[in-house]
C-alpha cells in the first residue's frame, strides 16, 4: 500500500509518550482555569481563505458523488484559531466572558512534508476572549501559562529549554506608517518571511511592492533589534519617527517583557522581526523556539487579535497561543530519541491454567486493577513457558500464576514469590511505564 507522506502514525510505545505530553498540557491548562472544547474539522472555504496567505495550503473536502460542477465549499481547518472564532460567534449566548478555552486537535495543511512540518498535525491552543473589551494582562497570562507547560515538559519529558521571542504589531505597523509605507500590513507579511528567506530577499520583495530603498533600510534595521532588557525602546525611538500607534505598542511590549521576564528571565527576548504572517493579529505577537534546535523553527506561537470574531453587533477580542505537539515530538518519536520503557501499560500478565479456569485469572486481574495495578490476562492457556514469552515480548515485567492467592514471578530476575492479589503490588518503578531517552 502506498505511503502518504506528512501524516505521521505512531506505534503504541510512541503513542504512550505523546499521550503523556498531552496530559501535561491538559493538566497545566486546567490548573489555570481553561475549559476544554472541541470544534468540527470542516469550515466554509470563505472563512478559511480570508486569514492571510494560507489559502493555497487548505485541503478542500467534497463528497465522492458530488454533482458535476458542484462548488467546493468546505475545507479542513489549518489551525484552531479560525474555527474557535466561529465557535465563539455561534455559542456567545451560552458563554461567560472573558471565556478561557483550551483545545487539542488535529489540523491539516497541504504543504511540503519535512521534519517538523506535517500535513496532519496535532496542535494545542489556549485563548482568552472577551466581549467588546479584553484586558492587556491576558496577553501576559497566555505567555506565562504556555511557558509553564513547556517547563513541565522540559523537566519531565526532557525537551530542550525554550526561548520566547516577543513583539507587538502596533510597534511595527506604527513604524511603517510613520515611515510612509503605503501598505503596512502587506509589508508585515513580507517581513514575516525574514527568518526563512533572509534580509536580501525580503528587501527585494519590498522593493517590488514599491517600498523605497531608504524605507527598506529602516524596516530591516528595525527588524534587527533584539533585547533582553527595555533598551529596545530607545533603539526604536532613535529612528526619529513619531506615531501614537507605535508608542502604544512600545508601552504594551515593555509591559509584556517585564512581566514574563520576572517569571522566566532566561526564556524571553524582545525581537522586532517577529511579525506573524496571518492578518488577524493586532497587538502582542510571540514565537517560541527550542534552544539549540532552532532549525526546527517555531514550536509555539500566537498573539493578540482584536477583531477576529464579530457578528456586526458585538466584537470579541482575544489573545491566544498554540503549541505544535506533532512538530516537536514526531521527529523525537520517529527516531526513538523518546520512548516508553515498555510497549504496553501492563505491569502484570496473569497466566491462565486452562480455558475452563480462565475465570480465576480474570478474578486476579480484577483484584489487581481495583488497586490501580495495570494488568492483562494471557491470551491463551499455553504452557507456562510460552505465556512467559508472551510477557517478555510485550515488555511486561511480572507474570502471575494461580488464583488470588498465588505466586508472582519477575521474569527479568527469575525471582518467584507467594503473593495475594488483594495486597501485592509491584515496585513503584515498575507500576507505571516511564520515559526513556536514547
Amino acid at each position: 500500500m502506498a505511503v502518504i507522506s506528512g501524516f505521521p502514525e505512531y506505534l503504541p510505545q510512541a503513542r504512550m509518550v505523546e499521550n503523556r505530553v498531552l496530559d501535561i498540557l491538559r493538566e497545566t491548562f486546567e490548573l489555570h482555569g481553561f475549559a476544554n472544547i472541541a470544534t468540527r474539522s470542516l469550515e466554509p472555504l470563505e472563512e478559511l481563505s480570508r486569514k492571510g496567505e494560507i489559502t493555497k495550503e487548505v485541503y478542500v473536502v467534497r463528497r465522492l458523488h458530488a454533482e458535476e460542477g458542484a462548488a467546493d465549499e468546505l475545507g479542513l481547518h489549518f489551525d484552531l484559531t479560525v474555527p474557535f472564532a466561529r465557535y465563539v460567534l455561534d455559542h456567545a449566548g451560552h458563554l461567560a466572558f472573558p471565556f478561557r478555552r483550551y483545545q487539542i486537535q488535529p489540523n491539516w495543511r497541504g504543504e511540503r512534508p519535512q521534519e517538523g512540518r506535517y500535513r496532519e498535525f496535532t496542535q494545542a491552543d489556549i485563548d482568552i476572549v472577551g466581549q467588546e473589551t479584553l484586558g492587556f494582562h491576558h496577553d501576559i497570562e497566555v505567555c506565562l501559562v504556555m511557558l509553564e507547560a513547556l517547563g513541565h515538559m522540559h523537566d519531565e519529558v526532557g525537551i530542550p529549554p525554550v526561548l520566547m521571542r516577543i513583539n507587538n504589531r502596533k510597534v511595527v505597523q506604527g513604524f511603517y506608517s510613520a515611515l510612509g509605507v503605503s501598505d503596512p500590513l502587506a509589508a508585515i507579511q513580507i517581513v514575516d518571511k525574514l527568518p526563512k528567506i533572509g534580509a536580501a530577499a525580503v528587501g527585494e520583495i519590498l522593493s517590488e511592492q514599491g517600498v523605497s530603498a531608504d524605507q527598506v533600510e529602516k524596516i530591516l534595521a528595525l527588524a534587527s533589534i533584539e533585547a533582553r532588557s527595555t533598551d529596545f525602546v530607545d533603539a526604536v525611538r532613535g529612528f526619529g519617527l513619531e506615531s501614537d500607534l507605535m508608542e502604544a505598542g512600545l508601552a504594551e511590549l515593555v509591559g509584556l517583557f517585564e512581566a514574563v521576564h520576572r517569571r522566566f528571565p532566561d526564556n524571553v527576548v524582545v525581537d522586532l522581526k517577529i511579525a506573524r504572517g496571518l492578518d488577524y493579529y493586532t497587538g502582542s505577537v510571540f514565537e517560541v523556539e527550542l534552544v539549540g534546535n532552532e532549525g526546527l523553527g517555531t514550536i509555539s506561537a500566537g498573539g493578540r487579535y482584536d477583531s477576529l470574531a464579530t457578528d456586526g453587533h458585538h466584537t470579541y477580542p482575544g489573545v491566544g497561543i498554540s503549541f505544535g505537539v506533532t512538530r516537536v515530538f514526531a521527529p523525537l518519536l520517529s527516531k526513538g530519541v523518546l520512548a516508553a520503557s515498555r510497549p504496553v501499560p501492563s505491569a502484570v500478565l496473569v497466566a491462565v491454567d486452562s480455558e475452563e479456569t480462565r475465570y480465576q485469572a480474570d478474578d486476579v486481574a480484577a483484584a489487581l486493577r481495583a488497586r490501580d495495578i495495570p494488568c492483562e490476562v494471557s491470551p491463551s492457556a499455553a504452557k507456562y513457558g510460552k505465556q512467559i514469552k508472551v510477557a517478555d515480548r510485550r515488555g511486561i515485567p511480572f507474570v502471575w500464576f494461580g488464583g488470588t492467592s498465588g505466586q508472582v514471578k519477575d521474569i527479568r530476575t527469575g525471582e518467584q514469590t507467594d503473593a495475594d492479589a488483594g495486597t501485592w503490588s509491584p515496585p513503584v518503578e515498575d507500576l507505571r511505564w516511564s520515559l526513556v531517552h536514547a
